[in-house]
């Protein structure tokens, strides 16, 4: 049952099933006879949150094991933050209705660098004191992972353990130490240092940060014994080895992406310049086919979903989607269960994917083009040509689509406003293209739609030593891509440059930030991701009231040969490939997909051999 202030609270917010659990798949246990609790928090809404597969994976994960317990929590919404403060009501997981203090630990993903005052509100609304070094033995465990974890300077005064890495291994055993730990009665310290020795774990309140006079960072060493220097990533050698989750909890409410999903594979063999993620979860690791199918066919079953998505950053570089395909198709359209590939390629779609993907539902095509010249795709090394536009379109507009969105980036290195018109140029083609192309549908008009994000150089890229556009710079770039438009079959939609700056600030800070995060919470500063309630002149204040300049971390170059804030992270890539791969950037020279051949980057020593069998003809 609801105590009364629950309630109370819930009879007076907007959407009170975020609030309520109970959703069909939910775990429950007898707390009496759990060893360890786990808090899975995520710091947004329910309805984003929801749509995150990593969750489901390690809910499903640890809930396998019958005296562990894992449990969600999300950020309420505001109306129902104010009630809860107005209460006295402390945030809780869904499934127990317990306070995050009732934890052994609370976990935090880190998805977004907008999301971190999010974070700081919920430990708010828990009661929980923000900084490990205010918190003893009594409180939980203060966890995050993720992949702004390759860099959570920013944030690491707040938290206890960081898993850098894929958390398939690391969770369970940090779980397994907690509970080992507690049995013993030993001492916080005792469990931060063995929970050190799991692959992958950075605990933060071991290292010391050293700092020269320009603000740049001099050192990070260690200062306990036996703590390593560099961090090297948790991976998962063979994906075969963790099947897909067959059992989602199902919203109550609308996730934004409310279907079944499936992780087809891990990685990306293509090397894009500018994509974190890409060299984040380097190397490429691929599900067998037949599992895949076998897994989706019981997670549609047992959800009743029907639409299944092949979740992956580059879904259609699977070596065998085809196969795959065939599998689904065998059963899907009989359970009326369409099938989306979201991340489709321009050099390798064809008229058999569309084919075999819309059998049920047909919608509109997305394809990334990201720049508007062949010069500057050469730059950021998107290996796709005007000719493979063209080609992919055509099929697309022949096979009866008539709407087709392009992304594209603004703000790129090297990027001049003919690149900017080469980005309408690109559009203004493809309408072009729809008219021209034989069997296009008759009687419809074409609607092709230029969604332009600013770019942020991020860490662990070749990009991550140039300086973000000014927000001047940025904001005359999109005047300039909407005067070059000139068609009304085009629309051009675009991010605000504010938001991306403070994404910039945090992705490549350190822990002096820490500070202001905290002092911007208190201001009012929370869902900074969310239009409505982003406070970009309170967030300037801020810096400028802690005498904090923020250009310093995101509108200056780092030198090639400087210590970074995340130095001492290891993520597989070496130092020298970043260099290089920049260079080659500079000189607009391309580098081939890793499964065609070995580029060096170093990924290869995390599997203890090649990434890829190069004796069979990959492409």
């Amino acid at each position: 049952m609801f105590e009364p202030k629950l309630k109370e609270a819930l009879g007076r917010v907007q959407k009170p099933g975020r609030y309520t659990g109970g959703e069909p798949g939910s775990v429950y246990k007898d707390k009496d006879k759990v060893d360890v609790r786990f808090a899975f928090c995520f710091p947004d809404t329910y309805e984003v949150g929801m749509s995150f597969l990593g969750e489901k994976i390690l809910y499903e994960l640890l809930n396998a094991q019958p005296n562990w317990w894992c449990e969600r929590a999300f950020m309420p919404w505001l109306d129902m933050k104010a009630e809860m403060e107005r209460l006295g009501l402390p945030l809780y997981t869904l499934e127990s209705k317990d306070p995050l203090t009732a934890f052994d630990a609370v976990g935090f993903t880190l998805q977004y660098e907008l999301s971190y005052t999010n974070i700081l509100a919920m430990l708010d609304l828990a009661g929980i004191p923000f900084y490990s070094s205010q918190r003893d033995e009594s409180w939980p465990l203060i966890v995050a992972g993720g992949p702004c974890a390759c860099n959570a300077e920013p944030i690491a005064d707040f938290f206890d353990v960081i898993q850098l890495g894929e958390g398939e291994h690391q969770l369970p055993s940090i779980c397994a130490e907690i509970e080992k730990g507690k049995k013993e009665g030993i001492s916080k310290k005792e469990l931060l240092l063995r929970i050190a020795k799991i692959p992958g774990v950075y605990i933060p309140a071991f290292y010391d940060i050293r700092y020269y006079e320009d603000g740049r960072v001099e050192s990070i060493t260690p200062n306990e014994p036996g703590i390593p220097a560099v961090i090297t990533k948790a991976i998962i050698k063979d994906m075969n080895e963790f099947a897909p989750p067959t059992n989602f909890v199902v919203p109550m409410v609308g996730a934004i992406q409310d279907r079944a999903s499936i992780e087809v594979l891990r990685g990306c063999v293509r090397g894009c310049r500018f994509c974190q993620a890409g060299f984040l979860y380097r190397p490429m690791r691929q599900r067998d086919a037949g599992l895949l199918n076998r897994a989706a066919q019981d997670l549609c079953a047992n959800t009743g979903y029907e639409e299944l998505s092949l979740s992956s950053l580059s879904t259609s570089d699977h070596s065998q989607l085809e196969e795959l395909l065939d599998g689904l198709n065998e059963w899907a359209p009989k359970e009326h269960v369409s099938l989306s590939l979201p991340s489709l390629r321009m050099d390798n779609f064809s008229e058999s994917l569309i084919e075999k993907t819309t059998k049920v539902r047909k919608s509109g095509l997305t394809f990334a083009a990201e720049a508007g010249t062949q010069r500057l795709r050469d730059v950021i090394n998107k290996n796709v040509t005007w000719d493979e536009i063209e080609k992919t379109c055509s099929i697309a507009f022949a096979a009866g689509y008539t709407s087709v969105k392009l992304y594209f980036m603004m703000g790129l290195p090297t990027e001049t406003m003919e690149d900017i018109e080469g980005i309408a140029e690109t559009a203004q083609k493809v309408v072009d293209l729809f008219y021209s192309t034989p069997g296009h549908p008759k009687g419809k008009g074409v609607q092709v739609t230029i969604s332009c994000s600013c770019f942020v150089p991020k860490p662990h890229t070749p990009f991550q030593f140039v300086p973000m556009d000014s927000a001047e710079t940025l904001q005359a770039k999109q005047k300039h891509l909407l005067e070059s438009v000139h068609s009304r079959k085009i629309k051009v939609n675009y991010h605000d440059s504010k938001t991306g700056f403070l994404e910039g600030v945090f992705a490549k800070g350190d822990r002096r930030l820490a500070p202001v995060l905290v002092e911007a919470y208190k201001r009012g500063c929370y869902f900074d991701g969310w239009e409505e309630c982003f406070k970009y002149d309170t967030w300037l204040q801020t810096f400028a009231d802690l005498g904090v300049d923020p250009h310093f971390y995101c509108n200056r170059p780092i030198g090639l040969d400087e210590v970074t804030p995340w130095a001492h992270m290891d993520y597989g890539i070496t130092h020298e490939y970043l260099v290089r791969e920049y260079k080659k950037a500079l000189a607009a020279q391309t580098t081939p997909p890793c499964n065609r051949a070995c580029n060096a980057c170093g990924a290869n020593h995390l599997l203890g051999g090649p990434c890829f069998d190069y004796s069979q003809n990959l492409v």
